[in-house]
């Protein structure tokens, strides 16, 4: 059985979780480090980060160092659809010691503003 690590963001209702059988620490690690890349992909239209606003679903790191990332986006309709992907793909890929990163756009749950973060919302004037 793998061991599971949760990576929590600055609003304690957004969890990434990293699954693996790799040691603990090295988990922890990465997932601190994902978060951070994660932390630095804008929707090109949005003043804030994908992972505050909550578009970052769930990061499944396994024993070969591969990541799953399952991701949302605002609207189904939303313009940055084609580029957001392969921007969290080279992000997550970036961080050292990550193999292949796939990413998998998923619809339910659907985004709400609730999923923000309260940095997000200070960002967007969301109060």
């Amino acid at each position: 059985m793998s061991d599971t690590v949760e990576a929590k963001a600055a609003n304690a209702a957004d969890n990434v979780q990293t699954t693996s059988a790799l040691p603990a620490e090295e988990t922890e690690r990465l997932g601190t480090e994902i978060v951070a890349a994660l932390k630095t992909v804008f929707d090109p239209e949005i003043p804030a980060d994908i992972y505050e606003l909550g578009l970052i679903y769930k990061v499944d790191i396994r024993d070969d160092r591969s990541v799953d990332v399952e991701m949302t986006l605002t609207t189904p309709n939303c313009p940055a659809a084609a580029e957001l992907p392969t921007m969290v793909e080279n992000a997550v890929a970036s961080v050292a010691g990550i193999g292949v990163v796939n990413v998998n756009i998923v619809w339910e749950p659907p985004w709400t503003p609730e999923r923000m973060s309260d940095e997000a919302r200070l960002v967007l004037n969301m109060w």
